[in-house]
């Protein structure tokens, strides 16, 4: 089973995903501070929508890689605490990585 097109789409979400909670932190500080909520109310429905994509493209690749329960839960929460999504990202793509040479080498 070609793992690389699921772990592709799975990293280019999980960053989207992390400059997004990123970026809605910033601007929820913005609204407490200054009453600002402009940054929220346009961040906010777009990063729900793109975590709910990083749920599906997370999940889709824990069942191809076999990762186990526990593990496949830290990482679909990885995307609702500002700065773990790149580090689940890192981990996530040394593991698939090491446990399946192939997708390292871009082999089919």
């Amino acid at each position: 089973m070609n793992l690389s097109p699921a772990l592709t789409r799975y990293r280019v979400v999980a960053w989207i995903v992390g400059v997004l909670l990123l970026v809605l932190t910033v601007g929820t500080i913005l609204k407490y501070t200054s009453g600002d909520d402009t940054i929220v109310a346009v961040v906010g429905p777009v990063h729900g929508f793109l975590y709910m994509v990083y749920l599906v493209l997370a999940a889709d690749l824990a069942r191809r890689a076999r990762w186990k329960l526990p593990f496949t839960v830290l990482v679909l929460l990885a995307g609702t605490v500002p700065f773990l999504s790149f580090v689940a990202e890192r981990v996530v793509t040394r593991r698939v990585r090491a446990a399946f040479p192939l997708v390292a080498s871009g082999a089919p």
